[in-house]
């Protein structure tokens, strides 16, 4: 380790204190989870559904694409209602005119102020009151309250039917006709929406605060934030403006002096070296990058479109076949195979200049058998999705071939283990080359430590998303979906990315090795402090306690932290492309490395945290103002990353093709005016629209029907056309670019003279 010996010991102490609070508290989440009653009856014995009941219907919901059709607890699609939301205020207000018409003979809206009070103190108790018998499991509900769920449940069943005197509502919450055709299943699917709702109206015994921590808000029994929740924002403020002190101070005073860069090389060193097979062999890599780029930007146009017409694309009932619920599954799920399938690509390409410039037997063999695993794992998990939601798979194969229903791991458990087993073949060769550079004898081998450490993390840590099961405990359920969105994808892919271009660039002779370390080594200690306990942002609300709400708040504002100096590192990135004449043909891989850090300021930082404190997500939890971040996040930051690394591979493995200006221009800068147009022209206007409503009368009016077909509303979802046909000419552009270069001639497998160890350069 030698001079970062210090820098060693904080990255390794950082990991360890915060992957022993992601442990302890996530050992909290199994045992506090909100119990599934063994069986829900009325007072007088009669049996109305039981457990199995509930997961039977969790089941059902997850066929008909789950979190891709509305949202369960705040997690899902923006244009359904929110399932839990909308059954608790349906249930409510069911249960306060079967009260008003049984003690006086008139609706609950024709009842004068002080006697609706009293009827709502009535509700208050019984809806807030935890009546689980602790040693049968039995909930008891009263007659009333189980009419109210009846009545409610009836609804759901017209809904996702094809009733026809709902067809309007469905097509306002873009719901295909006849979404779960079995009625058996429709009835069950009632049992798991009436769970949740009834998890976000119990209190936790002992407790005042329900199950969720009070969400969503419903002025109806008094669901508001928990004075914790207040707490706890206000505290996560503190330490962001602490982090950021601290960060300036450390800058100031830590960082030493700037040493002189190194001189540059009169040619690309990475020139130097000769193609090996398995990097030639990349290209269909990059071929599939923008394939699936393209394909998820068409396909978000539908998705949004559907925003607007519900059951039609311009007047085509296109959701006859193709509905919002697979549109948009297959939207998020293509974005997440380009984007890992760019880092993949970049990391083979690395391979071999990490092994002294030559391959390792038989990589090109393995290169070429992960590709077609990838291609494999991508067509069977869409047509799997496919099959699910049109209702066509059997029940029984459904989450292992079908839709998983959890949002961004849609993908069957079949295919999600292949995809874990592609990543782990990918870790494989990604050993096989740096194994032996590290035992090599001298040179610094500490910023290849780091990232053979983000590679075995990444390798690994999908794994998470297979620790739950179909019918596990939707908490549960959650805390491990959440270690594949959050921390494999937010923390470690972001661990790799900065250490995967330090080593470029110091390969490149256009910065020294010891700085891009030390470097390296504070970036990944500041990502996992605030990354990996900031898992827990996502969870405020998932039927998980105050201290899980608590590490949440206080260690994610520290991710902002970083983002906060990203403007210098933007710099850094631009001037490269004067330290050389060589690096002109760099200046747009460089370029998207800018972006990355525009985007990981503006969305990662600014969006992030304008929802992450508990109160703000408390009243914006499932509204538009979540995909303003998701947009600007995902693509902002880990997209621009892959189409870098994209470009970056593509100007080595096609180094006689010369980008054309003109389209990179095209595509650069309309694929962030894209950006910026959807969200500023649309998404957050809607999303800021749909807060005050939120906080002023409940998350079941700013997901409503009456709420969303407001004229200005949908005039905002048509507005955002201009941006996305914006966007869509970028990708068109940026795709187009990288065809025309892998069309272009190839080199020759010849080495050069003096070819170099990257490992020792």
């Amino acid at each position: 380790m030698g001079q970062y010996k210090r820098l060693w010991f904080t990255l390794i102490a950082v990991v360890a204190v915060t992957f022993s609070l992601l442990g302890y508290y996530g050992t909290e989440v199994y045992r506090k989870a909100p119990p599934i009653p063994q069986q829900v009856a009325t007072a007088d014995g009669k049996a109305l559904f039981s457990k199995d009941d509930i997961l039977d219907g969790q089941t059902a919901w997850q066929s008909v694409g789950g979190m891709q059709l509305g949202s369960i607890w705040g997690h899902g699609a923006y244009q359904a209602p929110d399932w839990t939301a909308d059954w608790l205020h349906r249930e409510l207000t069911a249960w306060l005119d079967l009260a008003a018409r049984d003690t006086y003979g008139r609706t609950y809206a024709a009842l004068d102020g002080p006697t609706q009070a009293a009827l709502r103190e009535q509700l208050r108790a019984e809806y807030r009151g935890n009546r689980v018998d602790p040693d049968s499991g039995v909930l008891t509900v009263s007659a009333r309250r189980a009419q109210a769920i009846a009545d409610t449940g009836a609804y759901y069943a017209r809904l996702f039917s094809d009733a026809p005197e709902l067809r309007k509502s469905r097509e306002s919450f873009a719901m295909k006709e006849n979404t779960l055709p079995s009625a058996e299943r429709r009835a069950k699917l009632t049992h798991f929406f009436f769970w949740t709702a009834w998890a976000a109206a119990t209190e936790r015994p002992g407790l005042t605060a329900t199950y969720t921590n009070n969400w969503p808000h419903e002025p109806l029994i008094g669901n508001q934030p928990t004075s914790e929740n207040i707490i706890w924002s206000i505290a996560s403020v503190v330490v962001l403006l602490a982090g950021v002190g601290f960060l300036v101070w450390a800058w100031a005073f830590l960082r030493g002096h700037e040493e002189a860069p190194p001189a540059v090389a009169a040619r690309d060193p990475l020139t130097t070296f000769a193609l090996t097979p398995s990097q030639r062999a990349l290209g269909k890599y990059l071929f599939l990058v923008v394939a699936l780029f393209v394909f998820q930007v068409l396909i978000g146009g539908v998705t949004a479109h559907y925003t607007v017409e519900g059951q039609s694309f311009y007047g085509i009932e296109l959701s006859k076949w193709f509905p919002y619920t697979l549109m948009r599954t297959w939207h998020i799920q293509s974005a997440l195979f380009w984007i890992a399938t760019g880092f993949l690509a970049a990391g083979l390409f690395l391979a071999p200049l990490i092994n002294g410039g030559k391959d390792p037997k038989y990589q090109k063999l393995g290169v070429d058998v992960l590709y077609w695993a990838l291609v494999v794992v991508v067509v069977g998990s869409f047509t799997g999705n496919y099959l699910a939601i049109a209702q066509i798979m059997p029940e029984s194969l459904n989450f292992w071939l079908g839709h998983q229903g959890y949002e961004y791991v849609d993908l069957g458990r079949l295919w999600q283990i292949g995809k874990f087993a592609g990543i782990l073949f990918w870790l494989v060769l990604m050993l096989r080359a740096i194994a032996p550079a590290l035992r090599t004898p001298g040179g610094d081998k500490n910023l290849l430590a780091l990232l053979t450490s983000s590679v075995v993390a990444i390798g690994l840590f999908y794994g998470a998303g297979l620790f739950y099961g179909e019918r596990t405990n939707l908490s549960v359920m959650e805390y491990w979906r959440w270690w594949v969105v959050h921390l494999w994808v937010e923390g470690f892919f972001e661990v790799f990315a900065t250490t995967a271009l330090a080593f470029i660039f110091s390969t490149l002779g256009l910065v020294s090795r010891p700085m891009a370390t030390a470097a390296s080594l504070a970036s990944a200690s500041l990502f996992m402090l605030g990354g990996l306990p900031g898992t827990f942002h996502h969870l405020y609300f998932a039927g998980t306690t105050t201290p899980v709400m608590a590490v949440g708040a206080s260690f994610s504002a520290l991710e902002v932290v970083p983002l906060i100096v990203l403007g210098h590192e933007a710099w850094e990135n631009w001037r490269l492309k004067d330290r050389a004449p060589w690096m002109a043909n760099l200046k747009w891989p460089l370029m998207c490395f800018v972006a990355v850090a525009f985007w990981n300021m503006l969305g990662a930082g600014v969006f992030g945290f304008m929802i992450n404190p508990p109160i703000s997500l408390y009243y914006v939890q499932g509204l538009n103002t979540t995909p303003v971040h998701a947009h600007a996040a995902l693509f902002g930051v880990y997209g621009f990353l892959a189409l870098g690394f994209t470009l970056l591979v593509l100007r080595y493995i096609r180094p006689a093709y010369a980008l054309n200006q003109g389209l990179m221009k095209t595509a650069f800068w309309g694929l962030n005016a894209g950006l910026v147009l959807m969200m500023g022209t649309s998404l957050l206007p809607i999303g800021i629209i749909q807060f005050h409503a939120s906080v002023s009368q409940g998350l079941w009016y700013a997901r409503s029907e009456a709420f969303m077909q407001q004229p200005i509303l949908q005039t905002l979802r048509w507005v955002r056309t201009f941006g996305d046909v914006v966007f869509i000419v970028g990708a068109l552009s940026m795709a187009l670019q990288v065809v025309l270069g892998l069309l272009g001639k190839a080199p020759a497998l010849t080495a050069p003279e003096g070819r170099l160890n990257a490992t020792q350069r």
